[in-house]
């Protein structure tokens, strides 16, 4: 919505606390939603289709195989991002395991920075595309908790680590999470009483 200079208006939710009003048009009971003149699209992958499909500038290839190729890649999101889930393990040992199925995760998508993505900074070259996007958040989730896990994972994939200063320098993607975010993501890291929290400074959050 930023990167298409789209007015809209964000209404968050407490996702504990899901309002009816809101399971009503989440048929997932997840976010994001967008109402389009009174129509609920739902899946953030289907909403961000919509959107490129709509509005100009397109944020995927104009080239269809590798338009194709990006969607791809989007898919391999969940994928992706339950490898870099690192940080949900409740003791050291559990983190240390997650690690060898994170880097499996990152080799992936190595070959595909090597292979699909332009020559940078970003995914799709020197704009931001759809796939950025797509990894955008889970790896700011990441790169968060990492500063308390000190894991130095992404020191092994540069590339990676590379793509990953670019999208969170800008500030189409650091403004697309609420001011509390980091507040709310450590409340959320203790209430699951996961190991990262224990190292966590009290005063933050």
């Amino acid at each position: 919505m930023r990167v298409k200079a789209v007015e809209f208006e964000v209404t968050y939710i407490d996702l504990r606390e899901k309002p009816d009003w809101f399971l009503e048009i989440s048929p997932h009971g997840k976010v994001p939603v967008l109402q389009v003149d009174g129509q609920p699209l739902f899946e953030s992958n289907a909403i961000a289709e919509y959107l490129d499909e709509v509005v100009t500038p397109r944020l995927h290839p104009e080239d269809p195989i590798l338009r194709a190729r990006h969607r791809a890649w989007t898919d391999y999101v969940p994928t992706f991002a339950s490898g870099l889930s690192v940080y949900y393990g409740k003791t050291s040992e559990v983190v240390e395991q997650r690690l060898a199925d994170a880097r499996a995760k990152l080799d992936k998508l190595t070959e595909a920075l090597a292979q699909d993505a332009l020559s940078g900074p970003f995914f799709g070259g020197r704009e931001l595309c759809l796939v950025d996007a797509a990894y955008a958040p889970f790896l700011q989730r990441f790169v968060l908790a990492d500063g308390w896990l000190k894991t130095g994972l992404l020191d092994e994939y540069p590339q990676i680590a590379e793509w990953s200063s670019a999208l969170l320098n800008d500030e189409r993607v650091t403004g697309s999470v609420p001011d509390n975010f980091e507040e709310e993501f450590i409340t959320n890291l203790r209430r699951r009483e996961l190991y990262v929290a224990d190292l966590i400074p009290q005063a933050a959050g």
